[in-house]
């Protein structure tokens, strides 16, 4: 049940993230795509945390998931800025 569950979860939050692609080619604004890079990489979190601790139950995994998760926010942020994507 839970399973399902969380798969119906990751789904919704891959939709989503699709319409979030959408807006960040179609934002009129820089903030628009900053606002979108920063939802795309707060959902890898989620779903990277709750399979990692679906499968191995460790919460030395949760810290290095949201630990890796942040720091590739910061580079895609600092691309976005300084115009390298």
């Amino acid at each position: 049940m839970i399973v399902n569950a969380l798969v119906v979860a990751a789904i919704i939050m891959v939709l989503l993230t699709f319409v979030g692609l959408y807006r960040a080619f179609k934002g009129p604004t820089a903030a628009d795509r900053v606002v979108v890079i920063n939802m795309i990489t707060t959902k890898v979190t989620v779903i990277t945390i709750g399979m990692f601790n679906r499968r191995y139950e460790s919460s030395i995994i949760k810290s290095d998931a949201l630990i890796y998760t942040t720091f590739i926010t910061l580079i895609l942020l600092f691309m976005f800025i300084f115009g390298v994507i």
